[in-house]
């Protein structure tokens, strides 16, 4: 099976819908010059192909009580690497987590109460791995999208 290319109008959606993921039918099809059913056929392979993934939330971690967020690197003792892969899965805090190259093997992501959470979840790992933890100041550039054109 051939892999899917998006066209211009694919790429103008996928536009659109990064600077508004919750953009209705009516007003998407407005933008890019289709008809709603045509628009709607598109937006449905464009899912269907994997281009889309999903549609996500954004919320205020500070607002959920998240005041603290924590850079985590990851480094499993000999042996460990799957073990350790699983614990991080299972840590609710954890919002993001990369799989790398280098001395370390994950970096992971935290969104946490209080330094006492941190020291609770790194204890956790103490056993299995070791880890190098920064605290987040500030995200200058959010999680976003590169380009689709």
């Amino acid at each position: 099976m051939a892999e899917y290319l998006p066209d211009e109008i694919d790429y103008r959606i996928l536009a659109c819908l990064a600077q508004d993921a919750r953009m209705s039918l009516k007003a998407l099809s407005h933008h890019i010059g289709l008809s709603s059913p045509s628009t709607a056929e598109r937006l449905k392979r464009l899912e269907e192909k994997g281009v889309v993934e999903g549609y996500t939330l954004n919320a205020s971690l500070p607002a959920l009580g998240y005041s603290l967020q924590a850079i985590v690197r990851i480094k499993p003792l000999p042996g460990l690497l799957h073990k350790v892969e699983k614990l991080i899965q299972g840590i609710p805090q954890c919002i993001e987590c990369d799989k790398i190259t280098g001395d370390d093997c994950f970096v992971m992501r935290l969104a946490i109460r209080s330094i006492g959470q941190l020291d609770e979840i790194l204890d956790e790992l103490a056993e299995y791995a070791q880890s190098n933890t920064s605290i987040v100041k500030s995200s200058p550039v959010k999680r976003r999208l590169p380009p689709v054109r």
